[in-house]
């Protein structure tokens, strides 16, 4: 018997891409270890927020760029996957504009750009604490077969 909250019908495009985030973040053991707090969603849409620990740090005493890339592709992936079709990165990017420093609170927003059949494009915009832009992060998806959360059909 499955755990997962069933889609109804009758739920509004909202509440399905918060059940769906809700069931993917449950499963994400990598954002859950990180700290990574997701804040809202919709369809296509969505925001986190990580804080920068003393072990994000590099050897300049700066948050690493990995770490950076993973707030920016989990953001990606919540955004991507808020439909309740199971989708993935094709290809990304990320360009670092300023760093990051320690006990500063980085916060990502991912937007549809375009979803054209089962192929779409998000930009993420990384900010610091100031609100500044700390990295812009560009996802390709594609989605695949299958849903997160079972569908009534």
């Amino acid at each position: 018997m499955s755990t997962q909250p069933q889609h109804d019908a009758a739920t509004t495009p909202d509440e399905l891409a918060r059940a769906t985030a809700d069931a993917m973040y449950e499963a994400d053991a990598c954002s859950q270890a990180l700290g990574l707090e997701l804040l809202d969603v919709h369809p296509g849409y969505a925001r986190m927020r990580m804080s920068v620990r003393p072990d994000f740090l590099n050897g300049h005493q700066i948050c690493h760029g990995g770490l950076i890339f993973t707030l920016a592709d989990s953001t990606f992936a919540f955004a991507c996957n808020s439909y309740n079709i199971n989708t993935v990165a094709s290809g990304c990017s990320i360009e670092f504009l300023r760093p990051a420093y320690g006990d500063d609170e980085l916060t990502a927003e991912a937007i549809e750009q375009t979803l054209s059949g089962r192929n779409g494009i998000y930009d993420i915009r990384v900010t610091n604490r100031a609100g500044e832009t700390v990295a812009m992060f560009r996802g390709k998806s594609a989605q695949i077969r299958g849903t997160v959360i079972p569908t009534d059909h």
